[in-house]
């Protein structure tokens, strides 16, 4: 049994349920990795998969043993045996005891239409099912727990079966019975009636298994700690079937901060945001920015009376302090924003700024977002921005002129098929100011704003070496007014990288090509200014 007996105990099943959530996918590597994240942050059991469902389940089991982890213990889960055969023949039982699992997770029936319609045997064959199933696993020394599947609303339908249900998972020798909302629909209210009946019904230690169906899972996961229950299952960020399981990064933080429950050490606390980011990395599902606690807008400010009043006294408009989840506060910069916004961003990028240079920023801030500029995803041109409206900033290069040419060659013979991507060429010509130089250079490149990429890039080269370093990662164009149709103005939205940092900047313009330039030099000259190359000497 756990360590922390008598303490809420945190069960995790993102590599189980949670990847029942559509578009998740995760290779063994995968679930390892997730596992010695999950151990990271101080997670006490968790479920790594079904092995008896699918190799790679099978696979991470023969591997997890080979992990160190320091505090994680590991469960494997599968069902009660089938119905009309013996728990000892029942090949999914033998493949949790050959897991080597410390402890095996049962999922049964209590809901008696399920029993009934979808597992058709009768009322009393699941009861010998879960009986003889956690009986068997138990005299092989293992710890069990239960996973009374669809109980609340099992209770709803009919109380005297979905009571006789744990009943006999608690006879039996389960060591936990965790109560399921398996459609997540049950009310908080509802659920802490039911927990209190069932407290009277069994002394087993309860656990609580919610999905979000109703968007009530942290909520129903608080509501039933609060009525006893010491172990509380969910995932990481809500990953799970359908609209997800319980959140463990809302839980941790709400039981630990709010209700003064010690779950984890300070130090796994600090830890929950960036292993919550590495874990949507994994997941290739990226993360909800604006999640509780953990997103990247947990503590964003936009509006600029709510930055003012930040600024002052921090709790004024924040539920707590961000750095003990490991996040940060965000003073967001945009159209919305007061000489607060401005003053907090410039302080962030190190940036001494006076009441006037912070006047004007802020009206150049509105209106470059009249014009389509959008400052909230592109802090590297809103840094460009401030430093511009300085006194004591020079650029490192001045845009004299610059022209492209598109031309779609045609060979000969000409036929339809014969017609490539091959034959579109783009030229720029850039013409670029360094210190009291012109240098006028030209390019080609498989596009517009690629050949215009490399003959700004053939104009710095001399006098920057390094400026190969930057690539860019990622380039969206969004219109901003569709009546315009071809004549909209656009925003253009490009991510670069110099291989050790990422930075996001912004152009906008009727012109696309101006646009994806105006975003392409804040990229070159935010990296320059960064990497102490703005000077052409260094």
């Amino acid at each position: 049994m756990s360590s922390k007996k008598g303490a809420v105990i945190l069960y995790d099943t993102t590599l189980r349920d949670g990847t029942q959530q559509e578009g998740i996918s995760l290779t063994v590597k995968d679930k390892l990795d997730i596992t010695t994240k999950l151990d990271e942050i101080g997670i006490d059991i968790i479920e790594g998969g079904w092995p008896y469902s699918n190799p790679k389940d099978e696979e991470y089991f023969r591997r997890v043993s080979k992990l160190e982890l320091s505090h994680s213990r590991i469960a494997a889960f599968g069902s009660t045996r089938r119905a009309g055969t013996s728990a000892a023949e029942d090949p999914n039982i033998q493949a949790l005891v050959e897991s080597k699992a410390e402890i095996i997770t049962i999922v049964g029936k209590t809901w008696d239409l399920h029993v009934l319609e979808v597992l058709e045997t009768s009322l009393d064959e699941n009861i010998g099912m879960i009986r003889d199933s956690i009986s068997y696993l138990k005299s092989k020394s293992l710890e069990v727990h239960f996973d009374a599947e669809h109980f609340f609303d099992g209770f709803e339908a009919n109380k005297d079966y979905a009571l006789k249900s744990i009943q006999a998972a608690a006879n039996a020798g389960a060591d936990a019975i965790h109560l399921c909302d398996t459609n997540g629909g049950v009310l908080p209210n509802k659920l802490s009636i039911i927990i209190e009946e069932v407290k009277e019904t069994i002394s087993t230690p309860l656990g609580i298994h919610v999905h979000n169906d109703g968007e009530l899972a942290v909520a129903n996961s608080i509501t039933a700690v609060e009525k006893g229950v010491e172990y509380v299952q969910g995932t990481v960020n809500g990953y799970g079937e359908r609209c997800g399981n319980a959140n463990l990064c809302s839980i941790i933080p709400t039981l630990q901060i709010k209700m003064g429950l010690k779950v984890v050490n300070p130090d796994q606390m600090k830890k929950l945001s960036i292993i919550a980011k590495e874990i949507s990395e994994l997941m290739n599902m990226g993360i909800n920015p604006s999640q509780p606690y953990v997103g990247s807008r947990a503590f964003a400010h936009k509006g600029g009376l709510h930055a003012s009043a930040v600024a002052k006294v921090e709790r004024s408009y924040e539920h707590m302090d961000p750095n003990i989840i490991g996040n940060d506060r965000k003073i967001v910069v945009s159209e919305l924003a007061g000489r607060s916004n401005i003053l907090s961003a410039a302080e962030k990028m190190g940036v001494e700024i006076t009441k006037d240079e912070s006047l004007r920023i802020l009206e150049s801030v509105k209106t470059a977002e009249s014009e389509g500029f959008q400052y909230e995803g592109a802090d590297a041109s809103l840094e460009m921005l401030v430093r511009r409206n300085t006194g004591n900033y020079k650029a490192p290069f001045v845009l004299e002129d610059f022209m492209v040419l598109a031309e779609k060659l045609r060979r000969l013979p000409v036929s339809t098929s014969e017609e490539k991507d091959d034959d579109l060429l783009s030229e720029a010509m850039v013409k670029v100011r360094i210190g009291d130089n012109v240098y006028h250079t030209a390019a080609e490149g498989n596009g517009p704003v690629n050949a215009l990429d490399e003959a700004l890039r053939k104009a710095l080269r001399d006098y920057f070496p390094r400026i190969d370093e930057i690539r860019l990662t990622d380039y969206k164009v969004r219109i901003l007014n569709e009546e315009g149709a071809t004549g909209a103005a656009v925003r253009v939205l490009i991510e670069s990288t110099d291989g050790k940092e990422s930075w996001n900047t912004v152009g906008s313009s009727t012109n696309i090509i101006y646009a994806s330039w105006l975003a392409l030099i804040d990229s070159i000259e935010y990296w320059m200014l960064k990497s102490s190359t703005s000077n052409p000497s260094s």
